[in-house]
């Protein structure tokens, strides 16, 4: 029986590509580079490591221009962020709040250190939530961090939810079922534990599992 529930953040609670977006072309300006990020091109980076987002996104700069680069956006975008948050899908704290009467509730994102507490702190999520980790506190992937969190906070029966293959992928190296948010902003190339269509649903589809 599960025991605990771990969360992806980006396309499984909230949506913050829009104030990504004008943070980072805002960095981007004030270093005299022109804008070149949209919701369009930013989309297929979500969860992956800053390294790589910065790989795709500012291609025709050296690996320690992109790093300045990087630094630079995540500044703005702490800042804007902390001020703004991001959009929750409809229902969430709701249903936040009913799963934690049944289940622990955790964060595993591959993001930098202050993005999940912008979610926690803005949205005021932070007593739903136990423990969280990300790639930026730790250096690690995502599986790594899963199997973190579930080590540190001795869980029995965890599932993973999340929106991309690579969460997916995410969960089944640390040995855990995934649950797929179908509407976020991924696929996945095989077959889900679970099927999520819309966050509200989710008390259902664990009591129907």
């Amino acid at each position: 029986m599960i025991d605990s529930i771990i969360f992806d953040l980006d396309g499984t609670l909230w949506d913050s590509r829009e104030g990504i977006v004008e943070a980072w072309n805002g960095a981007v300006e004030a270093m005299g580079i022109a804008p070149t990020v949209t919701v369009e091109n930013l989309t297929p980076c979500m969860g992956l490591p800053l390294d790589e987002i910065a790989e795709r996104l500012f291609p025709g700069n050296s690996r320690e221009k992109r790093e300045k680069i990087i630094e630079s956006c995540i500044t703005y975008q702490s800042n804007l962020l902390n001020k703004k948050g991001g959009k929750l899908y409809p229902g969430l704290i709701e249903t936040l709040k009913t799963l934690k009467r049944d289940y622990r509730l955790f964060i595993v994102s591959n993001c930098q250190i202050g993005y999940i507490e912008s979610f926690l702190g803005f949205h005021k999520t932070g007593e739903l939530f136990e423990d969280f980790e990300n790639n930026g506190r730790t250096g690690l992937l995502k599986a790594e961090n899963i199997s973190l969190i579930i080590d540190r906070n001795a869980l029995k029966a965890p599932v993973y939810v999340g929106d991309t293959e690579t969460d997916r992928q995410a969960a089944e190296k640390a040995g855990i079922p995934f649950i797929f948010a179908l509407y976020g902003f991924g696929t996945v190339k095989k077959e889900a534990a679970a099927v999520l269509a819309e966050f509200s649903a989710f008390p259902k589809i664990l009591r129907n599992s």
